[in-house]
């Protein structure tokens, strides 16, 4: 198949972009790379340097590149920057996703598949692991607008047939995650205690996320090609893991000895959220299957490797 990737350059993206390729599709990567890296890009994929701000150049790309499928990535991620900068994360994450689908729409793309979050459209939900009943409350702007686009999804899909598979991701670790930001804890843990620094955890250390390797991430994103249409999906582990043992974690694949700083709590953040993937089981056929530290030390052993480069 022809399918592009918005944000293909970036952590999760480049590595679909890798299996798609393992795979034997034909791919496209559409990347501004404010937060992606050329050197994470797939030689054997086309590169276009692009904002999905920018209608028009979506458009002119993806009249010329004709895919059957968009999987979309590209995105303002960051949940602190979307407290800070409200109109910036609606820039990009709803405008841009509309001129995504605006492209798709007018040159017959058959499928958008939507990186969305599930770490953060349910806000502080009662009972975990959340499934894909329950309420959507965010406490962020990152959430409000991730969430949004979602009703797009389903506007577009009942007025213009254009199919799509939400999944919604739990918190993603793994090789090429960056630890230059305030996203991506492993990352960044593991480049610090590399670096023989001190961690800072935001709280008691007692706040709680659902892990998933990003290699999960890959095969869940491999299967929607052709199942889960017009469908939300949690991708998650059911596992509730604190800040602590993410850390003890870290630590424990550096073999460092140091104790973390304990700081304040960071305002629009989750303190507890876990998925149940029953729903991907059930219509994908997919579950994680990486063990936690299994998946910290591969992510800390490839930041060891690139630091050696």
């Amino acid at each position: 198949m022809k399918i592009g990737v918005t944000g293909g350059a970036g952590f999760i993206g480049s590595n679909l972009v890798d299996s798609l390729i393992e795979q034997g599709h034909n791919v496209f990567v559409m990347d501004d790379l404010s937060t992606g890296f050329r050197h994470n890009l797939n030689p054997k994929a086309g590169f276009h340097e692009v904002d999905v701000r920018d209608g028009a150049r979506l458009q002119g790309i993806v009249k010329a590149e004709k895919p059957e499928i968009l999987i979309h990535h590209a995105a303002q991620m960051d949940v602190r920057r979307s407290v800070r900068e409200p109109g910036f994360d609606a820039s990009v994450n709803i405008v841009g996703t509309l001129n995504l689908l605006e492209a798709a729409r007018l040159n017959g793309v058959r499928k958008v598949n939507y990186a969305s979050t599930g770490g953060a459209v349910y806000g502080e939900p009662t009972n975990l692991p959340a499934d894909e009943s329950t309420d959507v409350n965010p406490i962020s702007h990152y959430g409000v607008s991730k969430h949004t686009v979602e009703h797009y999804l389903f506007l577009y899909h009942k007025l213009y047939g254009l199919n799509y598979t939400a999944l919604r991701y739990a918190n993603i670790y793994g090789p090429r995650q960056t630890p230059h930001g305030e996203a991506g804890v492993v990352a960044i843990f593991g480049n610090l205690l590399l670096e023989g620094k001190q961690c800072t955890i935001f709280g008691k250390g007692d706040k709680t996320r659902d892990y998933v390797f990003v290699g999960d991430i890959v095969r869940a994103n491999l299967i929607a090609l052709t199942k889960g249409d017009n469908e939300i999906i949690n991708l998650g582990t059911g596992v509730a893991t604190t800040d602590q043992e993410v850390y003890d974690a870290c630590k424990a694949a550096v073999g460092a000895n140091l104790d973390p700083i304990y700081g304040d709590e960071r305002l629009g953040e989750v303190r507890h959220i876990s998925l149940d993937a029953t729903k991907a089981r059930r219509v994908l056929g997919w579950k994680a299957e990486m063990a936690f530290r299994d998946g910290v030390k591969l992510t800390i052993d490839a930041l060891s490797a690139g630091r050696a480069q």
